[in-house]
């Protein structure tokens, strides 16, 4: 069994639906690769397309989705000297609920607030990329 606070669900990764996420994502050109890792925690890692950036930014969603619904997904901003970060989170734990969202730009565990994230996997995605464009038009705002 896997301890409650490792950020892991006890169940195994649910790779279809993995399989789908990348599907979806390959067919925007918002995204310019996504692909199932398979060394190290199986996870999906998607790049965003520079385009969507100013200057020199670059963006990754790694997802990790597990047979029993619940999921990690992790957003990272890289810059020459920073990196900001953000996680939407549905796992046990000991410093949250089960769902909840590790706050940017550091995404710490001492940072997280409880929240409520929708059942499907198609939801939780929607939800994330919303977020994403919001983050992108307050990066070209700073501009």
């Amino acid at each position: 069994m896997v301890p409650v606070n490792d950020g892991r669900s006890p169940a195994p990764i649910d790779r279809s639906v993995l399989e789908r996420l990348r599907s979806q994502f390959l067919g925007s050109r918002m995204f310019q690769s996504a692909e199932i890792v398979t060394a190290g925690k199986l996870h999906l890692r998607v790049d965003l397309s520079d385009e969507y950036y100013p200057n020199e930014v670059s963006a990754r969603l790694e997802i990790r989705w597990y047979r029993n619904d619940e999921f990690n997904v992790h957003y990272q901003e890289e810059r020459q000297d920073s990196a900001w970060k953000c996680r939407w989170d549905r796992h046990p734990n000991v410093h949250n609920s089960r769902d909840h969202f590790h706050l940017p730009p550091t995404s710490s565990r001492s940072d997280a607030q409880n929240e409520q994230w929708p059942v499907d996997h198609r939801d939780v995605s929607r939800l994330v990329l919303n977020r994403i464009e919001e983050r992108i038009e307050v990066l070209w705002e700073q501009q």
